[in-house]
């Protein structure tokens, strides 16, 4: 009995100590001659039970702001003389103990426990490392007029609609990345020092709030700071100086990647331009972009020597992102042009084969993809009546795996290509001769058809819902893509048996065999008239004829040669 208790002891200690650690808060309320409500806001933050202490930082008050403060139950520092409300801040940051730190005004006339506990509560859960406020009134002149114009200009990431709310909160560890003004621009410089450090800040709406307006020669003195705060973060983050020289440098540096993009383009995509007038673009784009990137190093190196360069990175990637963009296309469009490069003999040569978009908006085609460029390599020794064929090629040849080409009179199964090789052919040493292609040559989707054009393809196909079973194939040989291709659907004892897409000649006969007995046999004038039916005795069926503005590349077999539909009992 006694190792069980043992037992339970130890598992509630484990549990004990992974529980998730209780955040401490504290209130922090800056007051200079609030004696009517900051008695109040004391009492409000003391209400909420997760509230450790709440600290009035008395910033050189003339009135009974202390005493007031002191009653309502808050521990209460006081500034000898009047510092600013970014000093008061400051002094209840260094006298606090909580993991969570929460501002808040000292004349708020209404605030309440729900306002308090909406700037908080993000932080508690995890939403936010720090929440600023907004509330429900127009904003102040100084926002309107003063922050959101110039932090449109030098910031415009940043979208708060009230960057100067006064009130906010966030945890310790964000707090100290940051430095606080000590004057009215502690709001905004929380604001753009949460922004470039990477902080998760987040707004939250904490209803209509009462406070005195400032008179207007405060509000002088709170734009100026606002003013200087701003300018100073912009200044600090690279900001101003992006905006002039090296703002210019890093435009140049776009234009002169993109006449290299444009030079190489125009050289193997515009034979119109001569040579010469494509080898000048490029070269002058070249000379440009090396000297226009030196600026730009010559420019940032300085900035991000400053004592706060950790905080100037952000911004730095932020302004410089274009210019990374540009040359990623230009790498890439390199790196194109070298694997499409060949050295034989002392030569070099240069040819390009690119992907295929293909879309089409009829039923028997994929929608959307992008297929090839495929490469022609050997098959393995023991594959010598097998092609691997890439399964997208195999879209483009309207076929799939397990049918079966004819090529030189042999008959080659179709597979689809290993795993790894999925853009690669595999074809026996017969195959490569009689279609006249090279192991390593790179074809373009477009090219298959000519390349397999006139082959012979046996499609073969599982029937499995009449009550006689069948399998059966279509033969039909690979041509270059048509539009006057027809659909037609064969039903056959009252059950569909096959729906396809392909080119029929005029003038040729077509017919549909069973266990190689002919079932019926249909011409030009029966797919024009849309409809044809037969019943020999045993099978009756229809076969629908429609569309004839499908594309395809299967054409056929006629009569001459073959059923071009074979079925066969199971």
């Amino acid at each position: 009995m006694s190792w069980l208790i043992v037992l339970m002891v130890l598992l509630f200690a484990s549990f004990k100590n992974t529980s998730p650690k209780k955040q401490s808060v504290s209130v922090i309320i800056p007051a200079y001659n609030e004696e009517p409500t900051v008695g109040q806001v004391v009492s409000t933050a003391l209400k909420l039970s997760y509230v450790d202490e709440v600290i009035v930082v008395d910033d050189g008050s003339t009135d009974r702001t202390t005493e007031e403060a002191e009653k309502a139950g808050a521990t209460v520092i006081g500034h000898i003389t009047n510092q600013g409300k970014g000093s008061a801040i400051k002094t209840g940051v260094k006298h606090s103990k909580g993991d969570i730190l929460v501002f808040i005004d000292a004349d708020i006339s209404n605030l309440s426990t729900n306002k308090i506990d909406t700037m908080i509560r993000p932080i508690l859960e995890g939403e936010a490392d720090i929440t600023k406020t907004k509330f429900a009134r127009e904003s102040g002149r100084v926002t309107e007029l003063t922050a959101k114009p110039l932090l449109s200009f030098f910031f415009p990431e940043l979208n708060f609609e009230q960057p100067l709310s006064g009130q906010f909160a966030g945890k310790r560890s964000a707090l100290n990345k940051i430095k606080f003004e000590e004057d009215y621009g502690v709001d905004v410089g929380i604001v753009l020092d949460a922004d470039v450090h990477g902080i998760k800040i987040v707004e939250v709406d904490i209803g209509e709030i009462n406070h005195d307006m400032s008179p207007l020669a405060n509000l002088n003195k709170m734009a100026n700071e606002v003013v200087r705060t701003i300018i100073d973060r912009a200044v600090n983050y690279g900001r101003v100086t992006m905006m002039d020289t090296l703002g210019n440098y890093i435009r140049m540096a776009i234009m002169s990647l993109s006449l290299v993009i444009l030079g190489l383009f125009m050289l193997f995509f515009v034979p119109a331009i001569p040579l010469i007038v494509a080898g000048l673009v490029v070269a002058i784009g070249a000379v440009l972009t090396i000297y226009y990137i030196i600026q730009i190093i010559r420019k940032s190196v300085p900035i991000l020597r400053k004592s706060d360069a950790r905080i100037s990175l952000r911004s730095f990637i932020n302004m410089h992102f274009p210019v990374i963009i540009s040359g990623l296309i230009l790498v890439l469009m390199l790196s194109t042009f070298l694997s499409a490069t060949t050295f034989s003999d002392g030569r070099v040569s240069v040819e390009l084969t690119s992907r295929n978009l293909v879309y089409s908006s009829d039923n028997y085609h994929d929608t959307i993809s992008v297929r090839g460029p495929y490469t022609i390599e050997a098959s393995p020794d023991n594959e010598t009546d097998v092609v691997r064929i890439p399964q997208d090629a195999l879209r483009t040849m309207e076929m799939t795996a397990n049918d079966t080409m004819i090529i030189g009179g042999e008959k080659y199964l179709v597979n689809t290509s290993r795993d790894g090789e999925g853009d690669t052919f595999r074809l026996p040493d017969e195959v490569i001769d009689s279609l006249d292609v090279t192991v390593g040559d790179v074809i373009a989707n477009s090219r298959i058809t000519s390349i397999f054009e006139k082959v012979v393809v046996i499609h073969n196909i599982k029937f499995t819902e009449l009550k006689e079973k069948l399998e059966g194939n279509v033969e039909f040989s690979v041509n270059q893509i048509a539009e006057n291709a027809t659909f037609f659907n064969l039903t056959m004892d009252n059950e569909s048996v096959l729906s396809s897409v392909g080119i029929f000649d005029n003038d040729s006969s077509y017919s549909i065999s069973l266990d190689d007995e002919v079932v019926c046999s249909f011409n030009h004038e029966d797919i024009e008239n849309g409809t044809y039916e037969f019943d020999n005795g045993v099978h009756n069926g229809t076969i629908e004829f429609k569309d004839r503005n499908n594309t395809s590349i299967r054409h056929f077999m006629t009569s001459d040669r073959d059923s071009f539909v074979h079925l066969y009992s199971l």
